[in-house]
Order: C-alpha cells, then structure tokens, then sequence
C-alpha cells in the first residue's frame, strides 16, 4: 500500500519505499519510516495531495505520494 491507497482522513505509519533511493525531497519534509501520516483531501483536480504529519500540513505530488510504502493504524 501506498499514500495514494488512504482515503481522506484515514491514517497510516511509513514502512519504507517503493523504490531503493526514496527522493531527498520527501526525506527533508520529514516523512520517514515510522512515522504517522493522514490523508487530509485531494486537490479538486486530484494533484497535490494534502498530508498531515508530525503535526504539520503538506502538499505533495501524486507521482510523489505513490513511492511511499504505508501500513494502515
């Protein structure tokens, strides 16, 4: 499973990564194997998605979200 794979408002913990070098982007945001993530809403368009972690709102691309690994809580 993936972010992309969470409907609005449900939660997950970060397992890891679709692909063996995850994106240093994603890393500097802070969204790190055993952290807790929540889908907050797609864009009206579907691109962005809004996330919430460690207590913070992010914006991160579909294409982004779909290489993170989740198991749901």
């Amino acid at each position: 499973m993936t972010i992309l794979d969470l409907k609005p408002g449900e939660r997950a913990r970060i397992t890891g990564w679709v692909t063996e070098s995850p994106p240093s982007r994603l890393l500097e945001m802070g969204l790190l194997p055993g952290s807790d993530v929540e889908l907050v809403r797609f864009a009206p368009l579907g691109d962005p998605i809004d996330i919430k972690i460690r207590g913070f709102h992010l914006s991160i691309r579909k294409s982004e979200a779909g290489l993170v690994d989740i198991e749901t809580i």
